[in-house]
């Protein structure tokens, strides 16, 4: 649907059964025949008997969409399966989801219609409903909050009627929305509910849950937008990642992803499939800009520049990874690619001496245990390139809540880590972050600043594209993070598995996806 990116909603109504009459069944989904697979026992649209087993590698730890994890990758995944939002994502644009339209009379004013929908126990979806799971998020302390600091007003006009009212335009409307799951308006702040079997309307309703152990899920077989392909869903977590691709190659499990760079080789097994995508998650060595010597650009720029990072992303991560040309990755709406940084000691050494420190200096960097694959050989591999040009690092791994509150605290020097895009929008990861208000790494910019209130505050896609273009160039030209690797979602998939679409988020959407 190339006609209805956002740039088209304030002169269009986007109607939802158009849009589904148009791809009909199952067009989202990429079977990946082509790979060589073959049809499993679930056909499409056809629950039967078939039991699709997956197995992330980090664990659902909570169900509630409202509470503390909600960007989590994993809790975002199990909502998508179990409450609707009124649209999705597709691409740089949306497609509508519970709301069968929506328009724009003005920049401030949102206005979207609901279609006759019911949650799992019957009850039909209503805008009183859409009210308090918006308002729950914008008042809320999750991080989803920062994201609704324009909210004016939700208001049910009617009970298929929903109207959002903003402060100044909020371009991310959409993008936004896309997170907000849909539930009971009397569940929204019960934690018991969403503690066993919460009540959706998805495509899955849940069997049995136990937080970092298992989600089960069985289909919804008369989901308003078709039955899953599957009859039954199963999500284990499996944390050591040599036993999770143990029960890929046995058959313990249909599907895997975030497969490590060391396993890869592992998979090349009659049988199995590696297939691999761009992502949202990429991975940063931030620079704490308000302590010396990093508060001098030329300092942060000679740290990147004396390191040889093609070398070490292929050697580290080989085909898991790419080399990042942005502080946001490729895959994410607003992406500006720059220019990498040469890899250049003999220069490093001259910035270092025009500021002042010929003979080096002593810092370190922390990172969190377990906050990303390879993290460790990582700061590693930059210690040992850093020691060339005479900077001596000091590596610290801690406890994650420590490394939390150092992190929030600014009580660090570098911090290096990876994080994850959820809405595949730039102002997610730009607009929260890298303000002089949100003060995460010490960085201050009032022009950047003022790039990224514009971005948040248009309606025009293709101008917010261009406006976090330059906000890309500032953040890489003044090197206030090191951005080396760009990781790609790879998954690996047993023979027999059909309709799985490698997602940028790490939240497949297994619906279209018939087992092995």
């Amino acid at each position: 649907m190339s006609e209805t990116p956002l740039t088209r909603v304030m002169s269009t109504r986007f109607d939802r059964r158009a849009f589904f009459g148009f791809v009909g069944a199952g067009a989202g989904a990429v079977a990946l025949s082509s790979c060589g697979m073959q049809s499993g026992d679930g056909a499409e649209g056809d629950s039967g008997s078939a039991v699709l087993r997956a197995a992330f590698d980090r664990p659902v730890l909570d169900l509630n969409p409202f509470g503390s994890a909600n960007v989590e990758q994993a809790t975002l995944m199990a909502a998508a399966l179990i409450f609707d939002s009124l649209v999705v994502r597709a691409g740089d644009g949306f497609e509508p989801h519970l709301a069968t339209e929506w328009s724009q009379p003005d920049e401030n004013t949102w206005i979207f219609t609901l279609d006759e929908i019911s949650f799992h126990d019957g009850a039909p979806v209503t805008a009183k409903d859409v009210k308090a799971c918006v308002e729950s998020i914008a008042q809320g302390t999750t991080p989803q909050a920062a994201l609704w600091g324009a909210l004016d007003t939700v208001e049910a006009t009617d009970d298929k009627t929903v109207t959002i009212t903003t402060t100044s335009p909020l371009g991310t409307m959409l993008s936004n929305l896309s997170l907000v799951s849909i539930v009971p308006a009397d569940k929204v702040g019960d934690a018991q509910f969403f503690a066993s079997k919460p009540t959706g309307s998805g495509p899955f309703q849940v069997d049995s849950f136990t937080a970092s152990d298992h989600l089960n899920l069985d289909a919804v077989e008369d989901y308003w937008a078709g039955a899953p392909a599957s009859s039954r869903l199963e999500l284990p977590y499996i944390p050591e990642n040599s036993t999770r691709l143990t029960a890929l190659k046995t058959g313990e499990v249909d599907v895997t992803w975030s497969i490590p760079p060391d396993q890869i080789e592992a998979m090349a097994e009659p049988g199995l499939e590696v297939v691999s995508a761009p992502s949202f998650i990429n991975y940063f060595n931030w620079f704490n800009s308000s302590r010396k010597p990093f508060d001098d650009v030329r300092v942060r720029r000679a740290m990147w520049m004396a390191i040889d990072v093609e070398r070490v992303v292929g050697d580290l991560f080989g085909d898991t990874a790419e080399v990042a040309t942005a502080p946001i990755p490729s895959a994410v709406f607003g992406y500006g690619e720059q220019d990498p940084y040469p890899y250049d000691p003999d220069q490093a050494r001259q910035l270092l001496a025009d500021a002042g420190l010929a003979d080096g200096f002593s810092t370190h960097v922390m990172w969190a245990q377990g906050v990303a694959p390879q993290v460790r050989p990582l700061a590693e591999s930059f210690a040992s390139y850093w020691s060339e040009i005479g900077v001596t690092v000091e590596l610290q791994e801690l406890e994650q809540a420590a490394w939390l509150d150092r992190l929030l605290a600014l009580d660090w020097d570098m911090d290096l880590q990876n994080a994850a895009n959820a809405t595949g929008d730039a102002d997610y990861t730009l607009g929260r972050l890298y303000t002089t208000d949100a003060n995460r790494m010490g960085y201050s910019n009032p022009e950047l600043d003022e790039i990224l209130k514009d971005a948040r505050s248009l309606t025009d896609q293709e101008k917010r594209a261009e406006l976090y273009a330059e906000a890309c160039r500032i953040i890489w030209d003044d090197a206030v993070g090191i951005f080396p690797l760009q990781v790609l979602a790879t998954y690996g998939i047993r023979e027999g598995v059909e309709g799985l679409e490698p997602a940028p988020n790490n939240q497949p959407d297994f619906v279209p996806v018939s087992p092995a």
